[in-house]
């Protein structure tokens, strides 16, 4: 078997995933969080088979910092990546039990560090029971350390005085992914003492209307459609992660 897998999309199907289970040199990652909103008291016992867990919350985030699910050091994801028997040649398909929701995370903090052969599972875990392919309980799978190296993209994080000083210029263009609820401060926020409101000169896309009904990422054509209204030649686009108003990254 080839020892190359290369991903020509950052986004499979479970067909896909199915096909190429027992390559070498691929590695699932679940990267399931508990939402901000919502009921999360019935757990999952099952997944993909040789799945590794990507602890979003506390291997992956920088745990002392005073915000929740704070970008990371350099050094402390090529460690926990490491720890999770990721290689350099590694081919990592990342997915979470609610479909389409901390999966991109995974995917874009692996981006951010320089690391580009990774994919989402359309559909996530909910679209591979629906298939009926195989799993397993929950179990942590014994690894060997890897060779992973994280090399740091700063393009990919826009932090407090970049955002300060782009909603007052006209060169980028603020992408709010929580709900219309939220954004508008219909709402309530489920986080207690976060306020409610927006960034100033900022515009509302939830994250949920780039999901079809039955939970995969919606087609390129009504992908197209959606971004069709804030497509400006002499802007960057920022999306604001939808868990919170603290934490902006820019694609």
């Amino acid at each position: 078997m080839n020892s190359e897998l290369l991903l020509a999309s950052p986004i499979v199907s479970v067909a896909w995933l199915q096909k190429h289970l027992s390559h070498p040199n691929l590695v699932i990652l679940n990267a399931t969080i508990p939402k901000v909103t919502g009921n999360d008291t019935n757990l999952n016992e099952y997944q993909i088979p040789s799945t590794r867990f990507f602890d979003l919350k506390n291997k992956f985030s920088d745990v002392s910092a005073p915000f929740p699910t704070t970008f990371p050091s350099e050094e402390q994801f090529e460690l926990e990546a490491q720890n999770l028997g990721i290689n350099k040649k590694s081919t990592i398909v990342v997915y979470d039990e609610k479909g389409i929701y901390s999966s991109p995370r995974a995917w874009w903090l692996f981006k951010a560090f320089g690391f580009n052969n990774i994919a989402v599972l359309n559909g996530g875990f909910p679209a591979w029971i629906k298939s009926d392919y195989p799993t397993e309980n929950k179990q942590n799978n014994k690894v060997e350390k890897g060779d992973f190296k994280a090399k740091l993209q700063p393009n990919y994080m826009k932090f407090f005085e970049n955002i300060k000083r782009e909603t007052q210029d006209n060169t980028h263009l603020i992408v709010d992914a929580r709900s219309e609820g939220r954004f508008k401060a219909l709402e309530s926020e489920p986080r207690e003492g976060l306020r409610s409101g927006k960034i100033p000169n900022s515009i509302n896309l939830p994250y949920e209307n780039l999901i079809d009904a039955y939970g995969l990422l919606k087609s390129d054509i009504e992908l197209k459609q959606l971004f069709q209204p804030f497509q400006k030649k002499t802007k960057h686009l920022l999306f604001l992660v939808a868990q919170g108003l603290q934490l902006v990254f820019w694609l």
